[in-house]
């Protein structure tokens, strides 16, 4: 049966093909004959309780050069949809909640909406490994420059980074008597008026940050390690970070374990872990990435596997 496919994204002309995982969703569901109806964050608004969506047919190609055709546009229902792939990327903002409340009305309406809306906005990808602190490096999470201080004494070595950040964004790494802390802090923190985060340093960066892909709850057993360019502390391909893939060890398995029963209790079909040696250090749920590096690398289609569980969600 072909079902019809929402994508809300940004602009599809912006994308870089080759490592775009919405984009190998897409070329997946294109090959099953589900048509494809492409939408950004200004073409979805409620009218009298309705959700719908103004946007256009879509047609994609595996070409980095020349990768989609728009068709036209026509405006309707979002429930008239089967599903929809929200894929917008952060910054996670006011105008990215508004949209999660649109669609949610779609979602009450019979669309299934991939990840569920509550979830994008109540599932921090940095706060929530807070909840599972068995499996994280020591994490702190305050607006205190004098707290932060004292955990950087206790631990030595520490990461900063903000809460709402995205590839390796405003991350620094800093150890005792870092003359650059204080403006650090002033600058994550602005001033003790937001949270930030700080971890423990987890040398096992070195062997690289592990993503992990998680399908309804089940781990793709394979993870890309990212690992940091020379001179850099930070693993994020977006930071000049190189991917290798590894099989998943005994003890990211154990880590997928015990964070999936939360994935699947939210409707967060489609995460990817973040892990440092063994220690969780990010759950991903917006709009993770690296399907296509990991694709690329072994013979398994990743996008059909959460294609095949959108369409037993549906039925």
């Amino acid at each position: 049966m072909a079902l019809r496919l929402g994508v809300v994204m940004d602009p599809i002309d912006s994308i870089t093909p080759y490592k775009d995982t919405t984009l190998a969703l897409l070329l997946e569901a294109q090959s099953r004959g589900w048509p494809i109806h492409y939408m950004t964050l200004a073409d979805v608004f409620i009218q009298d309780g309705v959700a719908y969506g103004h946007g256009h047919a879509l047609t994609v190609r595996d070409d980095n050069h020349d990768w989609h055709d728009l068709g036209e546009a026509t405006t309707l229902p979002l429930a008239d949809l089967d599903a929809i792939l929200m894929r917008k990327d952060p910054p996670f903002d006011t105008e990215y909640i508004y949209t999660t409340y649109i669609l949610e009305r779609a979602q009450a309406a019979g669309c299934l909406i991939v990840n569920r809306p509550s979830a994008l906005r109540d599932v921090n990808e940095k706060m929530a490994i807070t909840a599972f602190p068995d499996l994280c490096a020591p994490t702190m999470v305050t607006r205190s420059a004098a707290a932060v201080r004292q955990f950087l004494d206790e631990q030595g070595e520490i990461v900063l980074k903000p809460l709402d950040g995205m590839g390796g964004s405003r991350i620094f790494r800093v150890g005792r008597g870092d003359p650059n802390l204080s403006v650090i802090l002033e600058v994550l923190t602005e001033h003790g008026t937001r949270f930030a985060m700080a971890q423990a340093y987890l040398p096992a960066i070195s062997a690289g940050d592990k993503r992990i892909l998680m399908i309804d709850g089940q781990p793709v057993p394979y993870s890309l390690a990212r690992i940091p360019a020379a001179g850099e502390s930070r693993g994020n391909l977006a930071a000049g970070g190189r991917g290798e893939g590894m099989p998943l060890t005994d003890g990211e398995r154990r880590i997928c374990d015990a964070v999936a029963p939360m994935l699947r209790e939210r409707g967060l079909l489609f995460v990817g872990l973040d892990v440092i040696g063994d220690r969780l250090t990010e759950i991903n749920v917006t709009s993770p990435t690296c399907m296509r590096e990991l694709q690329a690398l072994y013979p398994i289609n990743i996008a059909g596997q959460l294609l095949d569980a959108v369409a037993d969600r549906i039925g």
